[in-house]
């Protein structure tokens, strides 16, 4: 046998329902220099049997829909993923997954698809958007070998970037909403999570207009100079402190 056959993992296997939905799937839409508001965003939440990126799973999924400027409660996406063999962690019970719930989730083949063609060519918007990004593309991969492109912006990067004065670069999602005063609804839920993370997102794309940021390419190069900032920023700290 081929040592590299071998350590490849086994390709998922999916029925021709489910091969035909995946070929339908949409591809990302290019970033745009329409304003912000005509931007269809999706807003996503995962919760999680733990922080590992390499081991833990995807247990369920929140999605909430920013759209014409607004989030649009008629979009909204919730799924739990059935994981009958996976044993509860401490943060399983946080999220408030128990057996029952978990034993009555979605596969996670169908849930997955489900939520692609709900997000179609939108870009995703999450809380430390990288997580999200990592798992959500990793499961994606294991359950149905797709490789996700679509874009990521970060909102736990805009807040900071938006608001230096607010001097709470890294702060979770509470500290934020509790800056900003937003009534936050069960955490620790995916769906609710994403619902916040959509209100908190609508006040950065508001303040980001007054601030001459008013359509998603010039949103992510900004990103990207912070990022770069914040970056030259550490390293000077870092070589004043070995000096």
């Amino acid at each position: 046998m081929n040592l590299f056959a071998w350590l490849r993992s086994a390709a998922p296997i999916l029925d021709a329902r489910q091969k035909q939905r995946l070929e339908n799937l949409a591809i990302c839409a290019p970033t745009n220099q329409n304003p912000l508001r005509q931007q269809r965003w999706v807003v996503l939440d995962l919760e999680t049997s733990g922080l590992n990126l390499n081991r833990d799973l995807v247990l369920s999924i929140g999605a909430v829909v920013i759209e014409d400027g607004a989030i649009d409660f008629g979009q909204q996406f919730e799924r739990t993923l059935l994981r009958p063999d996976h044993k509860l962690s401490p943060s399983v019970l946080l999220h408030g997954l128990g057996p029952s719930a978990i034993a009555a989730g979605s596969e996670p083949v169908d849930a997955l698809l489900d939520l692609m063609e709900f997000v179609g060519d939108s870009p995703f918007m999450a809380f430390h958007a990288a997580f999200d990004q990592h798992m959500l593309t990793r499961a994606l991969k294991d359950s149905l070998g797709y490789r996700l492109q679509h874009r990521f912006l970060d909102v736990a990067e805009m807040a900071p970037m938006l608001f230096p004065h607010a001097n709470i670069r890294h702060a979770g999602l509470d500290d934020w909403t509790a800056f900003f005063g937003l009534q936050a609804g069960e955490r620790h839920h995916a769906s609710a999570d994403a619902l916040v993370t959509a209100e908190l997102a609508l006040i950065l794309f508001s303040h980001a207009r007054k601030q001459q940021i008013d359509n998603p390419a010039s949103l992510e190069q900004s990103l990207s100079q912070w990022r770069r900032r914040q970056q030259s920023h550490s390293f000077s700290r870092s070589w004043h402190a070995i000096e």
